[in-house]
């Protein structure tokens, strides 16, 4: 089992709380980015920067992560994508994505692109507070509660 994260937009409280888990769960950690990232060096925690392009970073997740993984991002047409191939998806406000709401979420995502092509819309998500971690943690706890990870 391991955590894929989506890492060029992961927050940065995000990363830090994935590698606190990652520590006290023993359980491996990728992160995939087309850009360097400053990460501590530790044997559970592999990078991979993948070429700049396209989706480039979400090929990469989708070619490589199984159905035993959890995969944080908050691409949705990503998570679409590993919600079809029975893959769990958190995003970094503690939601994860299912089966259930993924429609409704690449939904609304193709509204709001939509109107900020058509100028209605001009700003983005609400601020990345305590709250947003706090329930990223809870989340990302309960997950790694109920799939019982690489702890020896």
């Amino acid at each position: 089992m391991t955590i894929w994260i989506d890492a060029d937009a992961c927050p940065v409280p995000v990363r830090d709380i994935i590698i606190r888990a990652s520590q006290r769960t023993q359980c491996p950690l990728v992160f995939v980015a087309n850009s360097p990232l400053p990460l501590p060096t530790r044997t559970l925690i592999k990078r991979v920067q993948v070429p700049q392009g396209f989706d480039v970073a979400d090929n990469y997740i989708l070619q490589h992560a199984t159905d035993k993984d959890l995969v944080v991002t908050q691409d949705i047409p990503l998570a679409a994508e590993l919600v079809a191939l029975k893959i769990c998806a958190l995003n970094p406000r503690g939601e994860l994505y299912t089966p259930e709401n993924i429609r409704q979420r690449l939904a609304m995502r193709n509204f709001a692109q939509e109107m900020r092509d058509i100028g209605q819309i001009t700003g983005g998500q609400n601020k990345f507070a305590d709250k947003e971690k706090q329930a990223f943690a809870n989340a990302l706890d309960r997950w790694l509660q109920k799939n019982k990870p690489c702890t020896a």
